[in-house]
């Protein structure tokens, strides 16, 4: 028996071969327990799990809906403790500063907003031509909701997406990112425990290219919900057919600080954009434009910000900064700061794995980062700072453009002018003013532009709890 089960048709259960894998603590590089490996068999026979409860689920009225997700809510914030423990151990997340807070402040409230939002929307009446009919417009559930996940907040991200499903009727098949499995199987059985009815949410572990391939393919799913890379994000829009979906991608920034700003409190509120979650954040700092005459006290002042990230175990009330999620990303920061170097740019501090056992980089200070480096171009997803200066507005603009990312960004001004300017200019989905990027609440509208590589919709509050239905109107004549 795997230590975490997938969860089908309301039981927990083996992968049909029967096979598993090791579940790795990446602060340890260790396993600490085994997961059920699934296939595309178990995928197909999650979503006709789902499809056979469809029917009966929407069936059941919102308001019981929303008082099951107030039930899941309120035993969530029981085991705030116990999920923050799996988020420790799995992800290698400092329980006191990342952990405690990813379980307490951001899975709970999704439950419990869902079911408010949906107990307060509305459908629509409109005015027809003919004086005979009369209009009505009603939510409607999709059917079937395929969810898919990544690690980087394991608990967190699900919520965004699963209770706004089914409170609006929908049936759901999840899978989650196969490194944060076992966090998953954790919430999955919670959701259970609390009372949600069999085949209402499926869960399937394994690999993306199985599993996530067949719930995005099958006809049976309906609708697709996904967090995860640009690249993941293209090939499910090339394979999905016209399903509709919800799609949040890669960012890269750009935070951009302009000559009247002060260096200093600059670097102290960008600093954790660049460093929080070891910089596994879609919505991170990952290229830092700052102006030519303010360089110099800015880069010191990020050099002593990065002094405050300190890497560790997990427990350890010390540790400020937790692991990369895997070898592969690990391998990813050491290529992005070679390529750095190699263009020009200068190492102000870290730059490499500390010796310590587990997946981890240094938090990393770079100055006069090129404009064509992969730090500059691509997303780079870990805990560095790349800095490049600008004498002229064109000329930020240009480093701007040199990324087709576009969902969050951040500008530090003290004039409103700039800061208004700068904000209708910018090709992102939220711009944030003098503080971090990655500022976000769970009501607000989450998502790339329209015309870049981060994303199709919008996360947050009814924005998704709008695409987890279809709007019908009914036309009804009267004599």
């Amino acid at each position: 028996m795997s230590d975490f089960q997938m969860f089908i048709d309301g039981v927990r259960c083996e992968a049909s071969s029967g096979a598993s894998r090791a579940a790795i603590n990446p602060a340890t590089g260790k396993p600490f327990a085994t997961v059920a490996w699934g296939g595309r068999e178990d995928a197909r026979r999650a979503i006709a799990a789902a499809n056979k409860a469809a029917p009966r689920w929407a069936d059941v009225p919102l308001f019981e809906r929303a008082d099951l997700l107030i039930r899941i809510a309120s035993l969530l914030e029981e085991r705030v403790d116990a999920l923050a423990d799996i988020l420790a151990t799995e992800l290698g997340k400092p329980r006191r500063s990342e952990a405690v807070i990813e379980a307490c402040d951001f899975v709970a409230i999704f439950f419990r907003q869902a079911a408010e939002m949906a107990r307060y929307q509305e459908g629509a009446t409109s005015l027809a031509r003919d004086p005979k009919k009369r209009l009505l417009s009603f939510h409607r559930p999709h059917g079937t909701v395929a969810v898919i996940t990544p690690w980087n907040f394991p608990a967190m991200i699900p919520s965004e997406y699963i209770p706004y499903a089914i409170v609006q009727g929908n049936t759901v098949v999840w899978t989650p990112a196969p490194t944060a499995a076992a966090t998953a199987a954790t919430l999955m059985g919670w959701m259970a425990e609390a009372g949600l009815p069999a085949g209402v949410v499926n869960l399937v572990i394994g690999p993306g290219d199985e599993v996530g391939d067949e719930l995005v393919i099958n006809p049976g799913t309906h609708a697709i919900a996904m967090t995860g890379s640009s690249a993941t994000g293209r090939l499910i829009s090339t394979r999905c057919g016209l399903k509709p979906r919800l799609l949040e991608l890669g960012g890269n920034g750009p935070t951009i600080v302009l000559p009247d700003a002060d260096p200093e409190k600059a670097a102290a509120a960008i600093a954790p954009a660049c460093f929080f979650a070891a910089g596994q954040v879609c919505s991170a700092a990952e290229r830092v434009l700052v102006a030519k005459s303010i360089e110099a006290p800015f880069v010191q002042a990020m050099a002593e910000q990065a002094k405050n990230w300190v890497p560790g175990d997990p427990w350890d009330e010390a540790t400020t900064m937790g692991p990369q999620n895997n070898p592969g990303v690990v391998a990813k920061m050491e290529e992005h700061v070679a390529d750095a170097i190699a263009r020009g740019a200068t190492l102000i501090s870290g730059g490499k794995r500390p010796k310590r056992p587990g997946f981890f980089h240094e938090p990393t200070v770079l100055s006069g980062i090129s404009a064509d480096s992969l730090v500059n171009t691509e997303e780079t997803f870990g805990p560095i700072a790349p800095i490049r200066s600008f004498e002229t507005e064109d000329e930020a603009q240009n480093l701007v453009e040199a990324s087709n990312l576009g969902l969050v960004s951040s500008v530090f001004t003290e004039n409103i002018d700039q800061a208004w300017h700068w904000a209708e200019w910018l090709r992102t989905g939220i711009v944030v003013i003098n503080d971090n990027s990655n500022f976000w609440e769970p009501h607000v509208a989450f998502g790339g532009m329209s015309g870049t590589g981060s994303g199709v919709g919008r996360l947050g509050g009814r924005h998704v709890l709008d695409f987890m239905s279809n709007l019908q109107t009914v036309a009804f004549h009267v004599r």
